[in-house]
């Protein structure tokens, strides 16, 4: 198996909406991922350099309820895809869905979030995760280190996706769905 042959098709058709995936199976952290999609507000330009790709995209989601990053991150695409024409989600749990999961590995962890995009062939055509690159660049970086607790890596990270609100991980999934840079419609810093 491999990430050419994978059967994306099936995926798709075993992933959930957001709508339950917020409504069902949200157990850890729930408040945090309704705050989150409820503060989410997809910029003009995103939605823009949507309508621009001229196509039709999926994409197929893997998360966790219990992961921070996601937390971060899913509502805010949830939102988008909600609004951006000819873009559809849907979610799958990692941990049920390893073999799709293996193909995208971060290193050799299965992290996540992990946006997979998909044509409307159900080809991949780019993938997204499992933050940022500015922000994952900062957590290598102080782990690397050695220096401070994880709890204080994670209170910048945490502060970093609050300044932040989404625009970075909207800019670089429309890079990955093959739309034009937007860096320019980006704030945050670490």
């Amino acid at each position: 198996m491999n990430v050419m042959t994978f059967d994306y098709r099936l995926a798709w058709e075993q992933g959930i909406s957001w709508e339950r995936y917020l409504g069902e199976d949200i157990q850890r952290h729930r408040a945090l991922w309704e705050g989150v999609y409820r503060r989410s507000v997809v910029p003009s330009w995103a939605l823009d350099a949507a309508l621009e790709l001229g196509r039709e995209l999926k994409l197929l989601v893997l998360t966790e309820d219990w992961c921070g990053d996601a937390a971060n991150t899913v509502p805010v695409i949830a939102r988008f895809a909600e609004l951006a024409p000819r873009i559809e989600m849907r979610l799958l749990k990692r941990d049920e869905h390893l073999e799709l999961m293996d193909l995208y590995r971060t290193g050799e962890s299965r992290s996540i979030p992990l946006a997979v995009v998909l044509d409307a062939a159900f080809m991949p055509v780019g993938r997204w995760g499992p933050r940022p690159r500015e922000l994952q660049q900062f957590v290598i970086r102080e782990k690397h280190a050695g220096i401070r607790p994880n709890a204080d890596i994670y209170r910048d990270v945490r502060g970093w996706y609050a300044r932040d609100r989404g625009a970075t991980t909207l800019r670089e999934l429309l890079a990955a769905m093959g739309a034009e840079d937007h860096a320019s419609e980006t704030t945050s810093t670490l």
